[in-house]
């Protein structure tokens, strides 16, 4: 029975302190949806191809 009370005392001093938990957020509230550049070669700039050209294949740089 002073089990009991010490969980009720305990319940009570937890609902004191925090009182209920927060609202929900909703999963469309936690996105955003943002539109990104259409992919394409119009795009891509000369330091983008020559970076491509220098790491393209990793293993043939390292002699594997």
């Amino acid at each position: 029975m002073n089990q009991e009370a010490t969980m009720d005392t305990a319940a009570a001093a937890r609902h004191a302190r925090f009182g209920k938990l927060p609202e929900r957020i909703r999963y469309e509230d936690m996105t955003e949806v943002v539109p990104s550049a259409p992919s394409g070669a119009a795009n891509t700039s000369p330091e983008d191809v020559a970076a491509y050209r220098t790491f393209s294949c990793l293993a043939l740089d390292l002699g594997l």
